[in-house]
């Protein structure tokens, strides 16, 4: 299997996450909250994409990461309700800390996604030279 056009996906989408970003600092609460509602669409599409291939491969290795990221999908239904509830805070310390909170989230997950793909790395690895010793023994057999 050649790995090279699923990490230049990965690689592009991770380049537009990255202008999304900074887009999204230049907006007004109206235009972000119109970014993160269109985001959330995208995730709820993405995570019933990940749950249907996760049920249907219930015994292979793809089932296990997909259910890592079906996990990791529903943790961020915490992310939405503080979105949800930040309208209706008005005090401007509160306020301060829920930015905190929500930029040690961003952070964590940009940690997580590095994690993952350190792990995507190992997963390729292994696959190359599951392939390599899998054509070696084919020769002598």
């Amino acid at each position: 299997m050649d790995f090279s056009a699923s990490l230049d996906e990965l690689q592009k989408h991770a380049a537009e996450a990255k202008l999304a970003a900074v887009a999204a600092a230049k907006e007004n609460r109206d235009q972000l909250r119109q970014r993160i509602d269109q985001t959330n669409v995208d995730l709820d599409v993405a995570a019933k994409d990940v749950k249907q291939k996760a049920g249907s491969t219930a015994d292979s290795a793809q089932s296990k990461w997909a259910r890592m990221k079906a996990d990791a999908s529903a943790k961020m239904s915490d992310v939405q309700s503080r979105i949800d509830k930040r309208a209706s805070q008005l005090d401007a310390k509160a306020a301060a800390k829920d930015a905190d909170w929500a930029e040690e989230n961003a952070a964590a997950a940009i940690s997580y996604a590095e994690w993952a793909i350190d792990n995507a790395q190992l997963a390729m690895l292994d696959a190359i030279d599951a392939r390599v010793y899998a054509a070696e023994l084919a020769k002598t057999t």
